[in-house]
């Protein structure tokens, strides 16, 4: 199997983050040493389990606070955005990978993580079928954004997204990267959230506890064996869809499908192509290896406990 060549860019990407989390867990490990980390885990110091590390209630009363700022710096630009509430963004974060009537195994052997496979370069109001940043942002400003001129449109996007229309709130929050949100969406996220969790190499200091664990040290070496074996340079699941976002940016630089030339148009095909064989071969390693003993760990460490 043929694998495109991997972006610069993004490999510095996946370095400092891989550096970012053994900083981490050094960190913890060092901790451990003088008694800390066991005390804390006895005591419930833990992330909390949802995206970022936060507890549910954290999470809620995040995204209700980041949707009335994006509301009034809405308003202050002349728009009108109506702050959607918790459940409206929560299920545009659970509509990732995800089609009505077909399982997750399905959508994954047939369109991917759905980055390139569903790549149209619109608006995502206006999109068709498979859309989770249009279902986070809720019918009402769909309707709103619906009933604005085309020109209308594009400026209420600009002081929306900023550049990456496609960077919702709610799809920032499922990929657990806000460092690509602009506009106002970027305004009221760093007025919510710290500054660190702003950065692209933030990584979930749940997942840093739970990648301590020597069972899941063993078992993100034997995935990265899987992953290698089957033709794909990643070391870590967490690597791919930033990587297959940026190589879809360089491409079509966030034009209409319509606008591309014929060699950006068959590097995207390519691209297309690649993503199903990448998904496949990585859910199939993460089953056999990551799944089991994320969900142990996991379990030991959160059973009974607020999260």
């Amino acid at each position: 199997m043929r694998v495109i060549q991997a972006l610069s860019a993004t490999d510095v990407r996946i370095k400092r983050s891989l550096l970012l989390v053994l900083g981490f867990i050094i960190g913890l490990l060092g901790v451990a040493c003088g008694g800390g980390s066991s005390a804390a885990v006895a005591r419930g110091d833990l992330p909390g389990s949802e995206e970022f590390g936060l507890t549910k209630q954290e999470l809620v009363s995040s995204i209700e606070a980041v949707e009335q700022n994006i509301a009034s710096c809405m308003s202050e630009a002349g728009f009108e955005y109506i702050a959607a509430d918790y459940n409206t963004v929560r299920k545009g974060m659970t509509s990732d990978k995800n089609l009505p009537g077909m399982s997750e195994e399905r959508f994954i052997r047939e369109y991917g993580y759905g980055i390139s496979t569903f790549y149209t370069g619109q608006a995502p109001q206006l999109a068709t079928g498979y859309s989770p940043a249009q279902v986070g942002l809720g019918e009402r400003n769909i309707a709103i954004f619906e009933s604005l001129s085309p020109a209308d449109q594009v400026a209420y996007n600009h002081n929306l997204f900023g550049e990456n229309s496609d960077a919702t709130l709610a799809v920032a929050l499922e990929i657990e990267d806000l460092s690509r949100t602009g506009g106002c969406t970027r305004t009221a996220i760093e007025q919510a959230f710290d500054p660190e969790q702003l950065l692209a190499t933030y990584y979930n200091p749940k997942d840093a506890l739970i990648e301590e664990d020597p069972r899941m040290i063993e078992a993100i070496a034997k995935y990265a064996e899987c992953i290698h074996e089957a033709g794909f340079d990643y070391n870590h699941e967490k690597e791919i869809e930033a990587d297959l976002r940026n190589r879809l940016a360089t491409i079509t630089g966030g034009a209409p499908i319509e606008s591309l030339s014929a060699d950006a148009r068959a590097a995207l095909t390519e691209l297309q192509a690649y993503e199903r064989a990448l998904a496949v071969e990585s859910l199939r390693c993460e089953e056999k290896y990551l799944e089991p003993a994320e969900d142990k760990v996991e379990r030991e460490l959160y059973s009974g406990r607020q999260q």
